[in-house]
């Protein structure tokens, strides 16, 4: 059972608590939060000449400012009530099962009203955000999944189409720029809407057959690069079987 010494240290140290608590809040205006809108606290009139990333920044300040002023009004809230309790000649028993709380935890925590088994703080929450219920990730809708080898022209391929003209990150913004802005944005080099290049000059009749070359600046390209690098095509060497020269330069050695 705490002293009557105890009880009155504890009392100072909870109200010394108290009052630089609220001194801080009268200072802070709880956060900036009794300013009304963000900008308010920053000085801003308004977002109209704002980078949308400047607002992010600003709304994930504002974000940060709610959950330290809920913090901060709960820690009053428990020195309300432990201070409550010393009035009413409950403080240093658990609420719960009224067991003396020890007095190392006393010290530690003197708002605290129960005990460590029956603490509401013990348990960890495995709660997800709420945001997670709606968000999903980029293009997550238009997923395929991994067995489904389609390569259909998707939502991912629509936004690289469109990033060619330009995105927030323009070649300035890297220590190595790129010269076109086409080539600025992640995986700019993936090919879009098909897989294998020769895909840009072949083609076939409606049953798959007749197979037809379509010459065109794409096909010489195409042939220029297996040329340099010896090869018939960019997936592997023909079987033993069909190794004879397919080269001008293999069929003069």
């Amino acid at each position: 059972m705490l002293t009557s010494e105890q009880l009155s240290n504890f009392r100072k140290q909870l109200n010394d608590e108290k009052q630089d608590l609220l001194m801080r809040f009268e200072q802070n205006d709880h956060f900036g939060l009794e300013r009304g809108h963000y900008h308010e606290s920053m000085g801003e009139l308004s977002s109209y000449d704002n980078h949308p990333a400047d607002e992010g920044t600003d709304l994930y300040e504002r974000e940060k400012d709610i959950a330290l002023n809920e913090h901060e009004e709960l820690h009053l809230r428990n020195i309300d009530k432990a201070l409550k309790s010393i009035d009413q000649g409950t403080y240093g028993k658990c609420e719960v099962c009224g067991v003396e709380i020890p007095l190392e935890r006393l010290e530690v925590l003197p708002t605290t009203t129960y005990c460590k088994e029956h603490s509401p703080d013990r348990l960890v929450s495995h709660k997800r955000p709420l945001e997670e219920g709606v968000l999903m990730p980029p293009f997550g809708k238009f997923d395929l999944d991994e067995e489904d080898e389609s390569v259909a022209y998707d939502a991912e391929d629509s936004w690289q189409e469109v990033a060619e003209w330009g995105t927030s990150e323009s070649p300035s913004d890297f220590a190595f720029p790129n010269d076109r802005y086409e080539n600025s944005y992640n995986e700019a080099d993936e090919k879009i809407g098909y897989v294998e290049d020769f895909e840009n000059f072949i083609g076939n009749d409606m049953y798959g057959k007749n197979v037809t070359v379509y010459p065109n600046e794409l096909h010489d390209q195409y042939e220029d690069t297996l040329d340099e690098e010896g090869i018939m095509t960019t997936f592997g060497d023909l079987p033993a079987v069909e190794h004879d020269p397919y080269t001008e330069e293999e069929a003069e050695k």
